[in-house]
């Protein structure tokens, strides 16, 4: 099967490693990998902050780097859920892009989402003795509906202890824009989160967005706190050893 990476801004920009990870996730499983060169943000930032038509600008640009998709696939709920959710209403005065938009996001998925549900798999094989804890991501978990998805995942690494986020669904705090124009309020969510990871006694957290983890992990760093913070493609792909030639 033909599938198209939407890589994600923060991704392609500050953490390669989760795009190469999720690639040869996508390859152990039996999938072609594609990279449309054509493609840019998704334009939830501009959406976000109330300019729609900058974002109809930026978005146009994924319908035309996707039109020959197969499927889509992203290491990001959170980009995601803007292409399924707000895209077609972002081009709902254009009957001709709206079919566009609407087609795009029946064949967008975000990463675990699109192996589980879609490929039906759940076990890279791998293992990783380390004790883990998962963050759902508000867009993720919300506005998508994965939930049981990451966990199916981790729960089959062996040797893998998945130990429980306290307030799980309480949100880092981060937000995109809201982390700017909000920041007193987002740090102080993020310093109920970071104490919560710690709580939890786990070694590693894991989420499926990279804006969450770089929030709650930039807190914990400057704690001095011993947490790794990864992708959770980032650590299905250690523990399966896809990552072993990476040097990104």
């Amino acid at each position: 099967m033909k599938v198209s990476l939407f890589v994600t801004c923060i991704v392609d920009a500050v953490f390669p490693k989760v795009g190469i990870a999720t690639t040869r996730l996508l390859e152990a499983s039996g999938c072609e990998v594609e990279f449309p060169i054509g493609q840019t943000c998704c334009g939830q930032p501009a959406f976000n902050s109330g300019y729609a038509d900058e974002a109809r600008h930026v978005a146009r640009t994924l319908l035309e780097a996707f039109a020959d998709a197969d499927a889509v696939v992203s290491p990001s709920g959170s980009c995601v859920g803007m292409i399924r959710h707000y895209y077609p209403a972002l081009f709902a005065g254009d009957p001709a892009l709206a079919d566009e938009a609407m087609r795009l996001a029946e064949k967008t998925y975000e990463l675990s989402q699109f192996l589980v549900n879609h490929l039906g798999k759940v076990d890279f094989g791998g293992r990783f003795p380390h004790r883990v804890t998962f963050h759902p991501s508000c867009h993720g978990s919300r506005l998508l509906g994965v939930r049981e998805e990451p966990l199916e995942l981790l729960r089959h690494v062996r040797d893998l202890e998945l130990v429980e986020l306290p307030y799980a669904r309480d949100c880092c705090g981060f937000g995109g824009t809201f982390s700017v124009k909000m920041s007193e309020i987002s740090s102080a969510m993020a310093d109920e989160k970071a104490d919560n990871v710690v709580a939890s006694g786990a070694d590693v957290l894991v989420s499926t967005d990279m804006g969450c983890l770089m929030n709650i992990g930039g807190t914990l760093s400057r704690r001095g706190a011993r947490v790794r913070v990864m992708h959770l493609a980032e650590l299905l792909a250690e523990a399966a050893g896809l990552t072993e030639e990476v040097t990104a």
